[in-house]
């Protein structure tokens, strides 16, 4: 950004880069503008003349912006983005050039859908796929150093038209848990409510290092993540990073880092340092969940961007450093009507409020039922590093509710001896001059993976480097069945009030095993979890399985969001990631040992042997030398033969055409040959002369920003 811009009020720089609402009020016709909103609001189809229209607008403030190009700006299932640029120009027939953008252009383009990860849709001679516009997430400007960019959102299918992307379930999902929500809510009595949509803001947690010593670990380039690293001698015992005053380097990249995601209409409402040294937290206001999926893409990608700028790298891998705490992203959900209520709010007394009680007992019923989904929507071999340990959420999906809520559902199913909700619960500090404080129906629990917050339910599953749209697509489906059932239940009903209080106490006695109001962490839990017959997926490789699980593939079927052959293809995807992405840092290690390690650590051990002949020579005591010789001799001898193994199960593991024999032999043999190789070259690395040591430790990365 110029720096005229940089110092801009907030006010004046939000929404800059955005084709808005706001925008599109002021720029098409006030016939198209009702239209266009008519076909974003209530799902009409877009018709070619409207799109002539919106495209024309969308092209003459685009080119004043200093934008040459535009991209249909999708999402494929790679876990990133990715942007064709179609210049404005067209030339005339005297020889000049004009700025020229359809309606057509607007609405599809075209893109070679058998680069991306199809999972067998399609194949290299059927490589053809399309983009197509979603108007309902705005178009927004791209700027750098090259210039300006017209970035629309748009969904990515197949020719024969599977969904090849993350956008195009989530948006089949928010359609089928919107149909289902009103149909509840309208039983209710709540006719003016005409759209009911899903909440999200996606909490961002991620690692800034110093972009010198990024360049010096080949681990950190081509994996995201550390392969080797000895503990240092400090890591974030002393809890003094967190909520810690910001260094003035990273505190400028949070300023530009703000600047750009405000310009293009993203929220960015919170920042600080969270637990592990170097790692950082940007959360977003909420907002719907297909928009905030699109601008927690923008997020990551800006995060990167931005970071080059400070000469800094942004890692998003979700355990790139052992030692210390890997990142996530919190994925918070809630339901919103149109007409401003948000379905998740207790009240002043959630006892009499049975509308809240039923849309809570329908994610209750969810959850319980389709716990695997929701893990596997979480799964990665990124993730995989991260998941049970003390720092995220175990492999077990449970729910919390806080005693509060819990105690209403057990009034209502009549269990003995339950405490009153106190509505007016307040906490004194006992000092005159601080208010007292109303508390919240629920504590926070950030041990639980799926956890309700007051309003709103945190899943904290979510790996840092991942798209929210697959969640949430699950999410929405599920919750979606659930609110089917209870409709059903309901519309046939002859006593409205009294098969209201019927259901609660069925899917709580029925579904209440999910709720889990203690400590996640505890080891005692697993099992406790498996007395309740809560399932355990430890794995992406098992996570996989459960999208081709009959009741999985009957769920999202039935709604609408995925067809039996694109929940088959999304498996083979996850599988073939996992694959590659082990297999790559396994090639990495190999490549690191033979060309870094073990040639530094024989030369220290060179050195060594000379010393030791050199005491000996004068007839001194020699015995510590010895030792340490006999002890790098030792490991360097372990370390290759090791290494020699893990070359060739790399060969022979990438050989292996089917995708899941492939990943499996990835998290059973190369992964815990990997473990081995790392203790060894790490303890080295705990007596090998520091100046000898090819590569920079954790204490260099660390704490070195």
């Amino acid at each position: 950004m110029e720096d005229s811009i940089r110092d801009c009020k907030l006010c004046d720089i939000f929404g800059t880069h955005v084709f808005d609402d706001r925008l599109m009020q002021e720029r098409l016709p006030e016939e198209t503008y009702r239209e266009l909103k008519k076909v974003i609001d209530e799902g009409r189809m877009l018709d070619a003349k409207l799109a002539e229209v919106v495209a024309n607008a969308m092209k003459d403030w685009a080119v004043s912006m200093g934008a040459t190009h535009y991209t249909h700006w999708f999402q494929p299932l790679n876990g990133c983005t990715a942007e064709k640029y179609e210049s404005f120009m067209s030339t005339t027939s005297g020889g000049g050039a004009i700025m020229e953008f359809s309606g057509k252009m607007l609405i599809k383009g075209e893109s070679d859908a058998s680069s991306f990860p199809s999972g067998g849709l399609r194949c290299t001679f059927e490589a053809r796929g399309y983009t197509m516009w979603d108007p309902t997430s705005p178009a927004f400007l791209k700027e750098d150093k090259s210039g300006v960019t017209l970035c629309i959102p748009t969904a990515f299918c197949s020719y024969t038209g599977e969904s090849l992307d993350e956008k195009t379930p989530l948006l089949r999902a928010a359609k089928a848990l919107e149909t289902q929500s009103l149909r509840l809510l309208h039983l209710f009595g709540d006719h003016q409510v005409k759209h009911v949509r899903a909440s999200v803001g996606a909490e961002q947690e991620y690692f800034l290092i110093d972009l010198d010593t990024f360049q010096k670990r080949e681990d950190l380039k081509l994996c995201g993540r550390t392969l080797f690293g000895a503990r240092p001698p400090k890591c974030q015992e002393m809890d003094d990073h967190y909520y810690a005053s910001l260094g003035e380097r990273v505190s400028l990249f949070m300023k530009e880092i703000d600047e750009e995601l405000w310009s293009m209409g993203v929220s960015a409402k919170t920042k600080h340092n969270e637990a592990a040294p170097c790692q950082h937290e940007l959360a977003p206001i909420f907002t719907v969940d297909n928009i905030s999926a699109d601008q927690n893409q923008l997020i990551m990608e800006t995060l990167h961007r931005v970071a080059l700028r400070h000469r800094l790298v942004c890692l998003l891998h979700e355990k790139p450093f052992a030692y210390v705490n890997g990142s996530g992203k919190h994925n918070n959900w809630s339901l919103i009507t149109d007409d401003g209520q948000n379905l998740f709010e207790p009240g002043d007394n959630p006892y009499d409020n049975a509308k809240f009680l039923l849309f809570l007992c329908a994610v209750i019923r969810a959850i319980d039922l389709y716990a695997p989904l929701l893990r596997a929507a979480a799964s990665s071999a990124g993730n995989d590093q991260r998941l049970g340990g003390y720092e995220a959420p175990p492999s077990i999906v449970s729910l919390c509710l806080g005693e509060s809520i819990l105690s209403v559902l057990r009034r209502v199913a009549g269990e003995p001896g339950t405490e009153d909700y106190q509505k007016d619960t307040v906490v004194d500090f006992g000092i005159p001059t601080l208010p007292q404080m109303a508390v919240d129906a629920t504590d926070r629990n950030r041990t639980s993976p799926f956890a309700f917050t007051g309003s709103k339910f945190e899943f904290r599953m979510l790996g840092s480097s991942m798209s929210v749209s697959w969640v949430n697509a699950t999410l929405n489906t599920m919750v979606a069945e659930s609110l089917d059932y209870i409709a059903t239940r309901l519309e046939k009903s002859r006593d409205f009030d009294g098969d209201i209080v019927g259901l609660i106490r069925e899917i709580y006695e029925k579904h209440g095993r999910i709720i889990y109001n203690g400590n996640s962490y505890d080891p005692d839990w697993p099992a406790e979890a498996a007395k309740r017959g809560l399932p355990c997926i430890n794995d992406a490789v098992s996570g996989a399985k459960t999208l081709v699980h009959p009741r999985a593939l009957q769920l999202f079927d039935r709604y609408g969001v995925c067809r039996e052959s694109e929940m088959r293809a999304r498996e083979e995807v996850m599988l073939e990631r996992y694959g590659k992405h082990v297999l790559i840092e396994a090639r990495t290690m190999v490549r690191m040992v033979n060309r870094e390690i073990y040639p530094a650590v024989m030369r220290y051990a060179t050195e060594v042997a000379d010393s030791l002949t050199k005491i000996r020579s004068h007839h001194f005591p020699a015995s510590s030398q010895e030792k340490r010789l006999e002890f790098l001799s030792r490991k360097l001898d372990e370390l290759d033969r090791y290494t020699v193994q893990l070359g060739v199960l790399c060969e022979s593991t990438t050989a292996l055409t089917d995708m899941e024999e492939r990943a499996a032999r990835c998290r059973d043999v190369v992964l815990p040959l990997m473990h081995q190789i790392r203790g060894i070259a790490d303890a080295l690395e705990l007596i090998v002369d520091k100046a000898r040591w090819p590569i920079p430790s954790y204490q260099d990365i660390l704490f070195n920003v």
